[in-house]
């Protein structure tokens, strides 16, 4: 049955004119040509069926993708923040190649991956999440203590935000 896919719509009919299709029999004419189509229309809806959707959404909204990134921009703040804690940049490196390996594995083009991560507008509302989140933490700006006694919590859990980040200590 696979195989009538590759036909043309008189080959298709033909074999079914010729009895070689045991599913149909042998149909003749015009009916033939009916059901060649009917057979190739299903085919392909199967096939389309079957077939997962690439629906994707857009970069700046996958939820991985945006988790990730969020948890570079809040080790970041940190290490910005902390003089006890430092970033570990090649680890860092690492996790934003894992990254744009995922996105490009989900299907995304490289161009749109590059233009995500070098976009100001992007940097600009990740950082303001990162400020969010350790302001609800109890870090604002002013307040090293805060930000290390964050940032040692992280590096003990083995958060990729602590993962991120080495204690000087």
């Amino acid at each position: 049955m696979t195989s009538a896919v590759t036909f043309g719509h008189k080959d298709l009919s033909r074999a079914l004119c010729h009895g070689i299709s045991t599913a149909f029999g042998g149909i003749c004419g015009a009916r033939a040509a009916k059901e060649a189509n009917m057979l190739r229309t299903m085919i392909i809806a199967l096939t389309l069926a079957a077939t997962p959707a690439l629906a994707l959404v857009p970069i700046n909204e996958n939820p991985e993708i945006r988790e990730k990134l969020l948890q570079g921009f809040i080790g970041d703040a940190i290490a910005d923040n902390c003089p006890t804690i430092e970033p570990r940049n090649l680890r860092a490196l690492g996790e934003l190649n894992k990254l744009r390996d995922f996105a490009l594995k989900q299907g995304y083009e490289a161009s749109v991956v590059r233009a995500f991560v070098t976009s100001d507008t992007e940097k600009a509302k990740f950082k303001a999440e990162a400020a969010e989140w350790l302001k609800a933490k109890g870090a604002e700006p002013g307040n090293a203590d805060a930000y290390c006694t964050i940032g040692e919590e992280e590096i003990a859990k083995n958060s990729l935000i602590g993962y991120l980040l080495r204690s000087k200590k």
